[in-house]
């Protein structure tokens, strides 16, 4: 007896959208410690060693992006894409997410030095942002581009602390919020553009579609395990001894 066919053909433009859209149920938004963070319930320390930590992050971001652009032979894309670095790098006439970064690190209680040294960085967050920028670097750009499209959930997440922090943090200096307030229109842009290209090259079959979602699967673990990371060395010591623990011979 034959077994039953499954149908496998692809969904529509908007099915796919929508599938991937979807997704946005795994984003770390609802991790344990970004709800605490949403709450209120953090601590002084706990903030900043998040801060501290996903500043390796944030550095990262425009090293994957000139992978990208490395292995992609289209002018256009990389003319849109370039962008992308800009805004994190920042150039004679706008102060760059990196540098934004810093600031919310001081505006939490860091200083310069603290943030920029990575003395804080756990070996967790190093090891998933890493795997982020290697992914970057030996997979297609289109499937490169997929994987940035955790962005479709960013708008949402920075307007939250936009909203929120003031109130639950008012020792944060509001300068410290420039990050959030720049990743607005910022994010809103990055997803028109990364959304037009997944949807146009992973749309030609539904094995390409469910590819799709699995690479967007991979890019919300590694923001999933960063978290984890930060929650772990936040939760049980302080900053000052989590470096402690990192200066110790291996």
């Amino acid at each position: 007896m034959n077994a039953p066919m499954t149908d496998r053909t692809p969904w529509s433009r908007e099915e796919f959208e929508q599938q991937l859209r979807a997704k946005g149920r795994g984003y770390h938004i609802y991790h344990p410690f970004h709800v605490m963070m949403y709450e209120g319930k953090l601590t002084r320390e706990q903030l900043q060693c998040w801060v501290a930590n996903r500043f390796y992050y944030q550095i990262s971001i425009p090293q994957k992006d000139a992978a990208i652009m490395s292995n992609c032979p289209d002018k256009e894309v990389r003319k849109e894409w370039i962008q992308r670095i800009i805004d994190h790098d920042g150039d004679e006439n706008n102060v760059g997410g990196i540098e934004a970064w810093i600031q919310l690190g001081q505006a939490v209680g860091l200083s310069r030095e603290d943030v920029t040294s990575l003395k804080f960085v756990a070996p967790g967050v190093r090891f998933a942002v890493d795997a982020y920028v290697n992914f970057a670097k030996q997979r297609p750009w289109q499937e490169s581009v997929c994987s940035s499209l955790t962005e479709l959930f960013a708008p949402h997440i920075h307007q939250q602390r936009i909203s929120s922090w003031p109130e639950m943090y008012p020792w944060i200096k509001e300068e410290g919020l420039i990050y959030f307030k720049k990743r607005l229109g910022e994010a809103r842009r990055d997803v028109e553009q990364g959304l037009a290209v997944t949807l146009d090259y992973f749309s030609q079959t539904r094995e390409l579609q469910e590819k799709a979602l699995d690479i967007l699967q991979f890019k919300l673990d590694v923001l999933w395990v960063i978290a984890d990371a930060i929650m772990l060395a936040s939760t049980n010591i302080k900053v000052e001894q989590h470096v402690d623990y990192l200066r110790q011979p291996r």
